[in-house]
């Protein structure tokens, strides 16, 4: 496992470069909140650079228009013969349709709407083929996964296996792991929510399918920033989730083959699930209803499905060279800066294969005092910690955390020149103001900042989840 540090010096930029920051200086797509002013600890306000797009991108404006448009007619769905349930029925189940085609599913593919990633791999750990009253094979993951793709499989059979030095050698550690048998499911994220590197989902797909095993991908961070064609790719089950696509609400997806989904347990016990109820008994539905128990997310649904439209209209080639410069940009940046280090998993990664999620930390500093101070002193908004991936933080030789930089379609390059400077002007200046720890958090002492009067006074300490014990 590989932590590099990066030493380099700024060279002339070609035609190409000088285009390509040109196109990056400004947003891909509009968001809602572009122009955010965030109060600055020290006095007045700035444009909030958002740099956390990979916990929670803000809606692109286009979604939030189409929300405000079906908001009126937001109904109960399913078994309302009124007109306003009728037209959220016809929404909701279109969104299905929708969300396969933007995924590349095959006709028969299941279309789950969950709360989330982590639901949706929940739902399937309750879906894993049963004989004889126990499970058919292990789940075969690796330890770089987010926690949503590791703990719901240690409720059942499974076998983890540690990442290599490089991507190729972690690919042939996972074809010898197939090889000793026993495995049903293999399950890898599309790329890291740590690193942004992206793992050679056809290629292990085509080892899983050898083998015997089928595979499930968690694309929460890969669906926002790459196309995907499962089948294409032979993906046999793929979870994504809306509000890292550019769509408000809770609202993930399960895509996949029916025939686990149909014979498995019912993620939700409740209305809707059934065919049948009885007092003492009861017969399931097949199908999307059969883990739909209660009331759905409709509008969570619905905007998912319209920002998965927008995402498949983009042009493809603009869209990448647009995260890449920013990219770049933010990683050259680092580079020159003594005492940063820019962290990752393989060595042999190529950049080109990285989404827009910079990690790094910052020597002699806790990651979460440099977030504190650039969000209170800059106005610069990222993610301290470990990234619900805590085994793979320890691996990286980052138990306490570092710090990880994302962005996407609304960002611009000024976001990345702006935590550049803020870096440079900490290791130049010093912090310019005092932070304590509440509720296990840094945070500015004695802030007088007003917020907007809907807010708490102290915004994002209540109910803060340090995550700092092991």
């Amino acid at each position: 496992m590989s932590t590099a540090t990066f030493t380099s010096h700024a060279l002339p930029l070609d035609d190409d470069a000088v285009q390509q920051l040109s196109r990056a200086s400004r947003p891909l797509a509009a968001v809602t909140g572009a122009e955010l002013q965030a109060p600055l600890i020290q006095g007045g306000h700035i444009r909030y650079a958002n740099l956390d797009y990979g916990a929670s991108a803000p809606a692109l404006t286009v979604v939030s228009a189409y929300l405000n448009e079906i908001l009126p007619y937001y109904a109960s769905v399913h078994r309302g013969a009124g007109y306003a349930s009728q037209i959220s029925t016809s929404v909701y189940e279109n969104a299905r349709n929708i969300v396969r085609g933007f995924v590349g599913g095959r006709p028969d593919d299941a279309v789950i709407f969950t709360r989330n990633t982590t639901d949706s791999l929940n739902l399937l750990a309750g879906c894993l083929p049963v004989s004889d009253a126990k499970h058919a094979g292990e789940v075969l993951y690796l330890d770089i996964e987010h926690h949503a793709n590791l703990l719901p499989w240690q409720g059942v059979p499974h076998r983890s296996i540690v990442a290599a030095e490089t991507l190729s050698e972690t690919v042939a550690t996972v074809r010898t792991a197939l090889s000793q048998g026993g495995v049903s499911l293999l399950a890898v994220t599309g790329a890291s929510n740590v690193t942004g590197e992206i793992l050679p989902i056809t290629e292990l797909a085509a080892l899983a399918h050898e083998f015997g095993a089928r595979i499930v991908v968690d694309a929460a961070q890969l669906a926002p920033h790459r196309r995907i064609d499962i089948a294409g790719a032979e993906i046999d089950y793929l979870v994504f989730s809306g509000h890292k696509l550019y769509a408000p609400f809770g609202a993930g997806v399960l895509v996949g083959r029916p025939d686990w989904l149909d014979a498995g347990t019912p993620h939700l016990a409740g209305g809707g699930a059934v065919r049948e109820a009885r007092l003492d008994s009861v017969s399931w539905a097949t199908g999307p209803a059969r883990h739909e128990g209660g009331s759905p997310n409709v509008l969570g649904a619905a905007t998912l499905a319209r920002a998965t439209q927008v995402i498949a209209a983009l042009d493809h080639d603009e869209w990448h060279a647009h995260e890449a410069a920013i990219r770049s940009h933010l990683v050259d940046g680092l580079k020159q800066i003594d005492g940063v280090t820019v962290h990752q998993i393989f060595s042999d990664t190529n950049p080109q294969d990285t989404i827009g999620v910079v990690n790094f930390s910052l020597q002699g500093y806790d990651a979460g005092l440099v977030a504190a101070y650039l969000a209170a002193e800059h106005g610069i908004g990222l993610r301290d910690g470990r990234f619900c991936a805590h085994p793979l933080l320890k691996r990286l030789g980052l138990p306490s955390g570092s710090l990880r930089a994302s962005f996407g379609l609304g960002s611009r390059l000024e976001d990345a020149t702006r935590l550049i400077a803020g870096i440079e002007a900490l290791k130049s200046n010093g912090l310019g103001w005092d932070y304590v720890v509440d509720a296990g958090r840094w945070v500015p002492a004695n802030d007088h900042r007003s917020y907007p009067e809907w807010a708490p006074n102290t915004p994002g300490t209540a109910g803060a989840a340090p995550c700092t014990t092991d």
